[in-house]
């Protein structure tokens, strides 16, 4: 047996220094410590199984307990215990993982349990919480991330979902321990078990609320959701939540690149240290800025594409004016994650069809609209300029990446594109309607009509490109889910630093409702994926995964891609190292704030 530590290259940034300013409690006790972050959409479920996004992730990473997480600022970026005791004990062939969790280790207290007192975190809640991802009756979105991985738990699925019913390869071996067998190697399973998805949730409280446990967790977290709705979510200090002090140099802490934070205040204290944790959902980019910039309102934001150039002295490199340095601190990096849009192959308007000819035109109409796309302006208009574009599904940040694959995917050629509909006998008049599904925004409607505008351009006609818009990301989220768009829009940050996490986006059976929306099916590529599946990082890994991606750029799939350029935003006051990208959610937990005076102007 042997323990096994976990560290790949992602993300460097960059941040810079300042002095401060004051938040007020908005309505809160003066006396306690309350940081207001923002986010640009609301979750879609609060449930770990329905946990499909960023935004519910960042919730369910405070609410609940996961077995591992990331180190809170070690760039690049590792993995560590968090409920586990320690790393796996795991096989010489590598197909069994004992992980032992902490003793002692309770929920919060809720009428779910006997007397209304939460009870100790145990084994089998982690066995329960993964089997109700491969429950029917769930519909659980995280089910991709362990099918066809755990010895039993498919069976287990077809067999009726019996929850009484033990798992060979899933298993509490006693109160405190874990058994997973695998039945083949799968070397990204400790960062699987960092995700939102992996969170351990008792049954009592899923038998109690059922669907309402999608807006009322109840976990181990550091916090407690005391109110929820689409506008925010507030949170409370968790009095229960174990006491563990916090060793910055263990976590990774860099003084030359993260000392303007304050963070080794936090240095030898145990989190969380908020006694009011809330994050409001601010899906227009201008109210964000706002809210931020008045003083007394939201305590961090992303900067919105149009403040880049008011905010920042020089784009190369990434350098605030002095007035923005003197009021906030400022970290930019590229993020780890990308935006794309894809086909859905289920239509066979656009994807397959029993037809072979029209199979056939489809794809040359899909490689028309690819064609007719403009990332440069895209870049441009929607991210100043800052973005990465490169072709495919391999983003920068990951070492798999291939700075030398050809561009054709992301050059915008409109004769080209003119040429390809001709190619397939597409005319203004037999064109399909072809639906963009958004959510309701002022930046989603921009994206839109921008898209509309490159169409029109290479003979497709405004009045049959179509916009459907949903009120929220939860719900165009459940129509991708449904697979009832054509065309899926959306954004995809990494749950782990490994291309494994992008590639798996087109891997054919994970198919609606799971992770692969564009219903993405080629032989080649889904064996590929499975061969790869086992491997651990190599040279000859790499390039089985360029292999994939440019499988995916041949068939025409993806309108990809660009990995943005984030510039993030705090006030002085508060202290700590954001990230939306792979740490995401589990920095709040050491989110500290301190008094300070307000800066002359700022607040009422």
């Amino acid at each position: 047996m042997r323990n096994l530590v976990w560290s790949l290259i992602a993300v460097i940034a960059v941040g810079t220094t300042g002095c401060g300013q004051e938040q007020r409690n908005n309505g809160f006790d003066p006396n306690l410590k309350v940081y207001r972050h923002a986010m640009d959409q609301s979750p879609s479920s609060l449930d770990p199984v329905q946990a499909s996004n960023v935004y519910a992730n960042h919730v369910v990473l405070n609410a609940y307990d996961t077995l591992f997480a990331f180190k809170y600022l070690a760039r690049p970026y590792e993995v560590k215990p968090n409920l586990a005791v320690d790393f796996p004990e795991i096989s010489d062939d590598l197909l069994e993982y004992r992980i032992r969790i902490k003793e002692g280790v309770h929920y919060i207290d809720d009428p779910a349990f006997a007397d209304g007192v939460g009870r100790e975190v145990i084994a089998e809640d982690f066995i329960y919480s993964i089997k109700r991802h491969f429950d029917p009756k769930m519909r659980g979105q995280g089910a991709w991330l362990w099918q066809g991985r755990i010895v039993g738990l498919d069976e287990w699925k077809e067999s009726g979902a019996d929850y009484d019913q033990e798992i060979e390869g899933l298993r509490a071996i006693d109160r405190h321990t874990i058994l997973i067998k695998l039945i083949r190697p799968y070397p990204q399973l400790i960062f699987t078990l960092t995700m939102g998805y992996s969170a351990l949730v008792p049954r009592e409280a899923v038998e109690t609320y059922g669907l309402e446990l999608a807006s009322r967790p109840v976990g181990s977290g550091p916090f407690r959701v005391t109110s929820y709705d689409t506008s925010k979510i507030v949170f409370e200090k968790n009095v229960k939540f174990r006491q563990e002090p916090v060793d910055i140099w263990y976590e990774g802490y860099n003084p030359e690149t993260q000392g303007f934070t304050g963070v080794e205040a936090i240095q030898g204290r145990s989190p969380p240290f908020l006694d009011i944790l809330e994050i409001d959902f601010i899906a227009e980019s201008a109210a964000r800025w706002n809210s931020f910039t008045k003083g007394d309102e939201v305590q961090y934001t992303g900067v919105p594409n149009e403040q880049v150039d008011n905010i920042l002295s020089s784009k190369d490199p990434i350098t605030p004016t002095q007035e923005i340095a003197d009021r906030y601190h400022m970290y930019a990096g590229v993020e780890a994650g990308f935006v794309f849009q894809a086909f859905n192959m289920d239509f066979p308007e656009f994807g397959y069809n029993d037809d072979p000819d029209r199979s056939r035109r489809n794809k040359l109409l899909r490689c028309a609209v690819i064609k007719g796309f403009d990332w440069s302006k895209r870049n441009e208009s929607f991210y100043s300029g800052l973005g990465i574009v490169f072709p495919g599904i391999i983003p920068p940040v990951v070492p798999e990446f291939d700075p030398e694959l050809s561009r054709w995917s992301v050059e915008r050629d409109v004769e080209e594109a003119k040429r390809l509909l001709a190619e397939g006998g597409w005319t203004a008049d037999n064109l399909p309607e072809l639906v963009y599904g958004t959510t309701s925004s002022v930046t989603s409607r921009q994206f839109f009509e921008q898209f509309r505008g490159w169409l029109k351009k290479i003979g497709y006609p405004s009045d049959r490109i179509k916009i459907k818009q949903f009120a929220t990301f939860g719900d165009i989220s459940r129509a991708w889910k449904n697979s009832t768009l054509p065309f899926v829009a959306k954004g995809w940050g990494l749950d782990f630093p490994d291309a494994e996490n992008t590639l798996q986006l087109f891997y054919g059976p994970n198919g609606s409702p799971g992770s692969n929306d564009a219903n993405y099916r080629n032989r080649e590529f889904d064996e590929l994926y499975r061969k790869t599946s086992v491997m651990l990082p190599s040279p000859e890994r790499s390039k089985l995964y360029q292999r994939m991606n440019k499988l995916v750029i041949d068939d025409c799939v993806a309108v990809s891609g660009i990995s943005r350029t984030r510039i993030m935003l705090w006030h002085k006051n508060v202290i700590a190292f954001p990230d939306r990208e792979i740490v995401g959610g589990f920095f709040l937990k050491y989110v500290d704030v301190e008094k300070q005076q307000p800066v002359e102007g700022e607040g009422t």
